[in-house]
This record gives structure tokens, sequence and C-alpha cells, in this order.
């Protein structure tokens, strides 16, 4: 393998497929970068096992195309300490290889890319969706937070994308709160269909999105996802499993309405959750005509709090508990200035959508209810 590649524009492909390098690998050529040259592209490579990064780079007086896995942490840092410029790279023995800058080079060891595992592929008529970088990273940004952190249950420990014909719907839930988005800007082939995007991976896809927008097609079937934008593709496999249907636990007749500023109330969430019990972060709504008491006790640390707030709400007196990071997640996540919360009574779960007045009406939130001592 032999070629020149621009310093900076090697080190930024090689940022970007760097998020799939595994920390502790099972396999120690996963510890390295694949480069695999064809003609004037080259491709760059990096994987974990369960998902993988390849992205291309374009080079100049190419002279042998080839395969090797470099070391990544090496490789990466000396890359940073460069100033922009061309670089040659070539293999010089049947295990090392050089990388030459202006008055200077290294040697680095490298493996065979033989030995590098294979990306998985798609099957046979997969599932294509055509959106766009900006419609993607706003539905996981949207919604991420809400998902659960438990790494045994896969299915949760996700963002899920529910496709119709007319909208496409993010959702992400920890079985106590959860949060849907709500587009139109995804095109299918299909006319139904769902994909399961690991948090992780998820939060890489987000992290390596562009920052112009930019056309993203994500194609996949049952047992793997590939998400493509520019010269960069993400190749995920996915987890086994259905996702729960979210749609019968979103509340349809909740009569008592709240209406609040939402910096507000989240400021006032956040006062009284300082006196809550640590285990459980446990925070009580006393709901009345006119005013919202929001109060929290600690018995175990003689801790109290309590704070009324004028508000507009219709509907009957009640008390309901609340684990008090549900609601501030959920408010701090929006950016509209006033809220609605719908409550049935003090066991079933409340809404918590936008006020139309602020015409942000593609996102809602639901949070269940919990008993406070």
């Amino acid at each position: 393998m032999k070629f020149s590649v621009n310093s900076n524009d090697l080190l930024a492909g090689l940022l970007t497929v760097q998020k799939a390098i595994p920390a502790k690998a099972s396999d120690p050529i996963l510890e390295n970068y694949l480069l695999s040259l064809q003609g004037t592209d080259l491709h760059l490579t990096a994987s974990n096992g369960e998902f993988t990064l390849n992205t291309v780079v374009q080079t100049a007086e190419t002279t042998e195309d080839g395969v090797m896995a470099i070391p990544s942490r090496q490789v990466t840092d000396l890359l940073k300490e460069l100033p922009d410029q061309p670089l040659r790279i070539e293999t010089i023995s049947d295990s090392a290889f050089s990388i030459a800058w202006t008055g200077g080079d290294s040697t680095l060891p490298f493996l065979y890319g033989d030995d590098y595992p294979s990306v998985k592929t798609l099957g046979e008529d997969p599932c294509i969706l055509q959106t766009d970088s900006e419609t993607i990273g706003e539905g996981i940004s949207s919604t991420i937070y809400a998902s659960s952190d438990d790494e045994s249950r896969p299915i949760m420990n996700s963002v899920y994308l529910d496709v119709k014909p007319s909208l496409t719907t993010f959702v992400a839930s920890d079985l106590q709160k959860l949060v849907c988005y709500n587009t139109a800007n995804v095109k299918s082939e299909t006319p139904e269909c769902g994909v399961v995007l690991n948090k992780r991976h998820a939060l890489v896809l987000r992290s390596i999105l562009p920052k112009e927008n930019t056309p993203l097609t994500i194609a996949f079937d049952k047992d793997v996802v590939v998400i493509s934008f520019l010269s960069t593709k993400m190749t995920c496999t996915l987890a086994v499993g259905k996702y729960p249907d979210y749609k019968t636990i979103i509340p349809k007749s909740n009569s008592n309405i709240l209406r609040i500023g939402r910096t507000r109330l989240l400021n006032t969430v956040r006062r009284i959750a300082v006196c809550s019990p640590k285990a459980s972060n446990h925070i009580k709504f006393d709901l009345a005509p006119g005013v919202l008491e929001i109060s929290a006790q600690d018995m175990g640390f003689e801790l109290s709090a309590h704070e009324k707030v004028e508000c507009d709400y219709n509907g009957d007196e009640l008390s309901v508990g609340f684990k008090s990071t549900h609601i501030s997640d959920i408010l701090s996540n929006l950016s509209c200035e006033n809220i609605i919360m719908k409550f049935a009574d003090r066991r079933r779960s409340i809404l918590i959508i936008p006020d139309d007045e602020d015409g942000e009406d593609n996102i809602f939130g639901i949070v269940m209810p919990v008993v406070v001592k």
C-alpha cells in the first residue's frame, strides 16, 4: 500500500470512525483502524463487533492498493500533533508501515486486514427510510434521555422509530416515563415499519452527524440497520425482540388540566426536590383551582420543603406523587414557554404537552405517578 493524503482530512476521517473503537476489545484487532485503499478512495473502518463505522477519504498519488489494520491510539495521537500538510503513507515490510511528513517520519506496526472482522450486511428486501441529518438529530435529542439505562433490557435501552405513511414517531421509555417526538420528514418505501436504535449507537450517530443538514438513508432488516450520509456509513446489530405497544399507555381522557410556565415549574420542582428522599426523589403535587403546591419530605433526615405556585388549573382537587427527576427531565428537554399537564387521578399516568399557543405540538411526555408516603 502506498499513497499520499492530507493530514487534516485523514485525521477528520479517523476521528469520525474512532467512536466505534471499544474501550476493552474482545479481539485485539478491534483496537485498530482498518484502512482499505481502492484507487483514490481510502476507506476507514472501526468496529466494536456490535456496530461499525466507515467513511471515505480522498487520496492523491496512489500507486499501490491494499488493506491493513493500523494502531488507532498511536496514529490518532500522531496526527493530532501534525500541522495541516500532505502525508506519504506506505508499507515498508510485512509488518510495518511509515508515515512521512515535512521534515520527519514515523514507523508503526500493522496487522493484515484479512484478519479484521467482516461487516454484517443487509438481507434481501430491507426497509429503506429517506430523511435528513437534522430530523434524525432532533428526534434522538428529543427522546433519548427517557430511555432506560438498564442494558440487560436492550429493547428499552433504545430509541424506537415507528414509521407510518404520513408520520414517524421517535419513542423512548424506561417504563416510568415515555417521550414521543413526531415528524413528517421521514419517507419510507414500506407503508409501516419500525426499527430500534440502541441507545449507545444512537448517541454515537448524533455525535457524528454533519453540522449542515444533509440527506440521510436508514436501511434495515430484522438483524442489521445501516445508516448512510455523505461518505459515512454506520452498521449496527439490532436487539432481539419487539418494542412494546407504547400507544396503549397514552392517556386519552385526562380531564383535569393544568397550564403553567415551563421554566417556573421546572425551577420549583428542582428546589423542592433538594429535600426529597435521596433513594426515591419523591415529591408531591397538591392541585386545587388556581394553585399548585409542590412538597417533599425526608423523615429520616428531618428534611422538608413546600412551595405554592399560582397557575391555571381546571379540575378536581388532587394529590399526586412523582419521582422528581422524571418531571424535571421532561421539562428541561422541552423548549416551549408554557406547558399543559393533563391528570386523570392520583394513580393513572399524566400527559405533558407544550401549550398550543407555543406552536410546538410535535412532542409529548408521559409520567407514571408514584405513592408518596
